[in-house]
């Protein structure tokens, strides 16, 4: 296990830091029940009020954890995903894709283009300042026609990566945006380019937010060929 990797998901960090705070209130809860048996009632209440604080703080990181479920942070261009395609018939593809941890998935795909989108979180300025780097989820990729009238007439595929679910952060600042008033959310645009077979492209994300798509040599050759070569 990549430890460093680990340590770099905000949801991870979260959680320590939610551990944490419950360790100290468990401490201050000791600390209180002492008290009281040696009758220092002023001193028990003190303690108290910090176990309540403890719990508060824990319960609000621990909420922030399960809020950040799929993203991960962002650095100067984070890659995103790999994708490996392989033709089935005119405008079908078997596509492999490879996420950076070395997991894969197959999808079908159809279209003459593939597209990926991802969401990004960005901070206002006082976070900002604050150094805290925005974050990043995979959100979608899809098939998509050259020809813009079977965009609306043809067969479309859209293979859905969220991982946040319920309670995610970003439906939460849509619903109560005073509760996050921090965060500024900003949807990467998407970046598609076109499927030859046997084509390999890279994914990855900049720190502006936006997407960009790449293929190998081989593979931009092949895009420069009549009929993708």
């Amino acid at each position: 296990m990549n430890w460093n990797e680990v340590l770099r998901l905000p949801t991870t960090l979260l959680v320590i830091v939610a551990g944490v705070v419950l360790l100290l209130a468990l401490t201050q809860l000791l600390a209180a029940r002492q008290h009281v048996r040696n009758r220092h009632p002023l001193a028990a209440t003190g303690h108290t009020l910090l176990l309540v604080i403890c719990l508060v703080v824990a319960a609000l990181f621990a909420g922030m954890a399960m809020s950040l479920r799929g993203y991960r942070f962002l650095s100067e261009e984070e890659p995103v995903v790999q994708v490996d395609s392989r033709i089935l018939s005119p405008q079908r593809w078997a596509l492999t894709l490879t996420w950076p941890d070395g997991s894969t998935r197959n999808v079908a795909l159809a279209g003459d283009d593939f597209q990926v989108d991802a969401i990004v979180l960005k901070w206002k300025l006082p976070a900002m300042l604050a150094g805290l780097p925005p974050l990043y989820r995979l959100d979608r990729i899809s098939g998509r026609y050259d020809d813009a009238s079977q965009e609306t007439t043809a067969p479309r595929t859209v293979i859905d990566f969220s991982q946040a679910g319920a309670g995610d952060l970003l439906d939460l600042k849509k619903q109560v945006p005073r509760w996050f008033p921090e965060v500024d959310t900003l949807f990467g645009s998407g970046a598609f380019l076109p499927l030859v077979d046997g084509g390999h492209y890279s994914v990855s994300l900049m720190r502006t937010g936006a997407l960009v798509a790449r293929p190998d040599e081989a593979t931009a050759q092949r895009i420069g060929q009549p009929l993708g070569g």
